[in-house]
């Protein structure tokens, strides 16, 4: 009984934790909406964030998406070798990665990249008494650390995805005309078949939820950081897990709202 006890309070006790954080995240959203007045805060900041989040992003996402798209043309007339005409490597290839692998390995991606660094960077400054410091000088440190931020994650990884979906469309392409002798008119027939404008608004909206939530995500576990060097790391840890695990769901959620 005693056991029984003990399991179902650590269940409770999870489950107030957990509406908690809800909350929490909340009013840091409510506050961040209500900050977007304080233009002389944040504006300043814009650009060095979009640096940060976007132009600095860009290596390790063209790195993913490159080896995606080849690996997506060898996988494809792997699966299509004597069943379907080769060409329809350049649908697979185009549809795959505008539609999924683009933004999702992108998100993926810069969950850990600009999300753990967001986590880190304002936690160290929770822990070591800075945003109380902003808030003795009179400064909005919503408007300060937060709207930029987010801001920038909602500029920078529509175009960040963008350029993925570009480069991993033309890596698939050159490896479709050296590892499988297929020739460039062939690959564009397959691109352009099932291609629809459609397809790029989703990316993009699909993009946008994505920078919106890196960024969001690693500036609540930053805000409420505690304990210290380990409180930072721990804070970081968790704002890569949940950044990447509500991408997941949104993926899910935009699959289904929106292609059905």
């Amino acid at each position: 009984m005693a056991a029984i006890t003990t399991h179902v309070e650590a269940v409770g006790q999870a489950a107030i934790r957990s509406v908690s954080s809800v909350g929490r995240a909340g009013f840091l959203g409510i506050d961040a909406v209500r900050a977007l007045r304080k233009v002389e805060l944040w504006g300043p900041h814009l650009i060095p964030q979009l640096a940060r989040v976007g132009v600095e992003s860009v290596p390790i996402a063209l790195f993913i998406a490159t080896f995606t798209g080849i690996v997506l043309s060898l996988q494809a007339s792997y699966t299509f070798t004597g069943a379907v005409p080769l060409y329809f490597v350049g649908t697979l290839v185009g549809k795959t990665m505008i539609l999924e692998l683009g933004p999702v390995l992108t998100g993926l991606a810069l969950s850990g990249r600009v999300g753990a660094n967001i986590a880190a960077e304002i936690g160290t400054m929770r822990v070591t008494d800075q945003i109380d410091a902003l808030e003795t000088l009179a400064y909005d440190p919503v408007a300060y650390l937060v709207v930029p931020r987010v801001l920038a994650g909602a500029i920078m990884f529509p175009l960040v995805v963008i350029l993925a979906n570009a480069i991993g469309i033309l890596a698939g392409w050159g490896a479709s005309l050296v590892l499988l002798d297929l020739s460039s008119p062939e690959f564009l027939k397959g691109l352009k078949l099932f291609f629809l404008p459609f397809d790029v608004r989703f990316s993009f909206i699909k993009s946008i939820t994505f920078g919106v939530t890196v960024t969001a995500v690693g500036c609540y576990f930053g805000f409420h950081t505690r304990g210290g060097a380990e409180g930072v790391g721990h804070a970081t840890t968790r704002a890569v897990v949940i950044a990447s695990m509500i991408i997941l769901v949104l993926d899910a959620f935009w699959a289904a709202v929106l292609l059905r």
